[in-house]
């Protein structure tokens, strides 16, 4: 059958750092985090990328929680595709961010290039988990922040430290930029590398701050998907807040449609 495909519209409901006291509308806890789910796939998103948090929101890899909150997802919106994440946030190292994986056992899950290979001396450990995740059928996307992570990423699949098949990616626009603004026009180098590359891969895109809409909508246009929701920006693309994510949502689902 093999792993899952990307939905159009994955939903990124709250990441890592933002909390509650950034938008009292930011779900954190798993009650919380299954109602933005069901109303983000009543508006058009067809997956949801998960962060669960601790008892003071923190972000964590708790593979209980996980648990827990793919269990529930798929109970309460068993169309919607469940991705979890393994960031690190500085926390957690690559054996513990394999090791959430192995006991949750996720149909997806993203995997930040640069946190699971920091360099290129040991890669044996990661070269055993990528192959055990496509054996098991687990999507796994790979984040990537600059264009030339896709040239590593090509390396790495040369070598066989990555399957070729089955390649899912995540184009980050403006995590590095300028008070964390994105810009449509960030898309098109990593599309650039990515035909340099021979990469055949199936990609998406997500966008820091007021830029989102608009950096979105080239992703579409450019043949993409797309990742949105309160992880990477609160703004609509008028430069008002949003009232939630499901607001997010419908407006990219309406982008997506024209």
């Amino acid at each position: 059958m093999g792993a899952r495909s990307l939905p159009d519209i994955m939903v990124a409901p709250n990441g890592a750092r933002r909390t509650t006291a950034d938008h009292p509308e930011l779900p954190v806890t798993i009650p919380q985090i299954v109602d933005t789910a069901k109303a983000c796939y009543a508006a058009g998103a067809g997956g949801i990328h998960a962060h669960v948090r601790d008892a003071d929101q923190r972000h964590v890899l708790d593979a209980g929680l996980y648990s827990e909150l793919t269990g529930e997802l798929a109970r309460q919106v068993p169309g919607m595709a469940v991705q979890i994440t393994t960031e690190a946030v500085g926390r957690y190292t690559p054996d513990e961010q394999r090791a959430v994986v192995r006991a949750v056992m996720p149909e997806m899950v993203s995997v930040s290039l640069r946190e699971m290979l920091p360099d290129d001396d040991d890669t044996a450990d990661a070269a055993r988990f990528y192959a055990w995740a496509h054996e098991a059928e687990i999507a796994v996307q790979h984040i990537l922040y600059a264009p030339d992570e896709i040239a590593r990423l090509a390396a790495l699949v040369s070598v066989g430290v990555v399957p070729r098949e089955d390649m899912q990616l995540l184009f980050v626009l403006g995590r590095y930029a300028v008070n964390q603004e994105s810009d449509p026009a960030d898309l098109q180098p990593f599309l650039s590398e990515l035909a340099r590359s021979g990469l055949e891969a199936d990609w998406a895109v997500c966008a820091f701050g007021r830029g989102e809409t608009a950096a979105l909508a080239a992703a579409f246009e450019a043949g993409g998907k797309v990742r949105v929701g309160f992880e990477n920006s609160l703004w609509n693309a008028d430069g008002s807040v949003a009232a939630d994510n499901a607001e997010r949502v419908s407006a990219i689902a309406a982008v997506a449609e024209h």
